[in-house]
């Protein structure tokens, strides 16, 4: 599978769950390519390595948050489940790693490693980012007040006409 699609892929299934950024259980299944029951009983073998802050058992109230939330499905893979599922956080993540030894979960806790550390560093970009906007604006506060004054006029020019105006005028 082509790496970006999996970190895509894997972003979309970090949920965040008493403050933490978390997997379900049944997610990461079906990542590895391996049933639910298997990894957590890969999981019970070594619970040694995965104490509450690596893995939790969500609450029924938290699985129907989620579920509500980020619209898990309903279906038999994430509804009418006996028990409630396991999620496991960044550092249990990397201890499932050790504990599943398979090529596909070597290549899949690569990408979830990759993609737990550009969720890391986006604030930081976008701090970043932030910072040299406002540089920007200081230096050129006249500049930049002129250009807002232009964008101004033409949302409120536009909004007095039914037309939909694209572009701008050059004076």
């Amino acid at each position: 599978m082509n790496e970006l699609i999996l970190q895509n892929e894997i972003k979309s299934k970090i949920y965040s769950v008493r403050g933490k950024e978390v997997m379900l259980d049944s997610d990461l299944a079906e990542l590895y390519e391996v049933e639910t029951r298997t990894l957590n009983q890969a999981v019970k073998r070594n619970i040694e390595r995965f104490p509450d802050d690596f893995m939790f058992q969500l609450s029924k109230e938290e699985y129907e948050n989620l579920k509500s939330q980020f619209v898990i499905s309903s279906s038999k893979k994430h509804g009418g489940v006996r028990k409630m599922p396991y999620v496991f956080t960044e550092q249990g993540l990397y201890m499932l790693a050790t504990v599943l030894r398979s090529k596909v979960a070597t290549e899949v806790n690569i990408s979830i490693i990759r993609t737990f550390t550009k969720i890391r560093e986006f604030p930081m970009h976008y701090n970043a980012l932030a910072r040299q906007i406002m540089e920007l604006e200081k230096k050129h506060n006249k500049k930049f007040r002129e250009v807002f004054a232009r964008l101004d006029n033409i949302v409120e020019e536009t909004q007095k006409t039914d037309k939909k105006i694209m572009g701008f005028i050059c004076d």
